[in-house]
């Protein structure tokens, strides 16, 4: 009987445990084709400056678009637009925004297992130790991509906290 429980709980586990995300590929890729995060933005080929922004209305960013024929699709899906974000100097998220199609889904689905749904935002998401990659409309026609770098996001959150630290010791 002790057996029996053994083995069926065993391979209930096994099943629970083939459903999990394989988050080591999507930490191995790092980002979108050639474009990995953290990487500096001069590195990638056919970059063009947008304009410098603040995110959640405190950290200086830069904006910029890439315009190179090496990432115009993901297959057979044309790729609309695709903007970088940096951080002094070094890319932490890639905004890669097509067409809608959902093989876009299915082939993400094979290369990285099933993504969590998240419904306060209507996305879907899959998570890394370093990262994070989110699937969701951007319009009728358009789904966007958004890869995002946990260790640049942190050196942001750490250099705010710098700031703050100077600000106290300025009284």
């Amino acid at each position: 009987m002790f057996n029996k429980t053994l083995y069926t709980l065993l391979f209930l586990s096994f099943q629970f445990a083939c459903l999990a995300q394989d988050d080591s590929e999507l930490a191995k890729r790092n980002g979108f084709k050639n474009i990995i995060l953290g990487m500096p933005v001069d590195s990638v080929v056919g970059i063009k400056f947008k304009k410098d922004i603040l995110e959640k209305n405190e950290f200086p960013v830069s904006l910029y678009e890439v315009d190179n024929p090496e990432y115009k699709n993901i297959g057979e899906v044309k790729v609309r637009k695709l903007e970088l974000k940096t951080y002094k100097g070094l890319v932490y998220q890639i905004d890669v925004i097509t067409h809608k199609d959902t093989r876009l889904m299915k082939g993400m689905e094979k290369l990285y297992g099933k993504p969590k749904y998240i419904l306060p935002t209507d996305s879907y998401n899959w998570t890394a130790d370093s990262l994070s990659l989110t699937f969701r409309n951007h319009s009728k026609k358009e789904i966007r991509l958004t890869y995002r770098s946990y260790p640049v996001l942190k050196m942001m959150r750490i250099d705010k906290g710098k700031k703050i630290d100077d600000i106290a010791d300025d009284f």
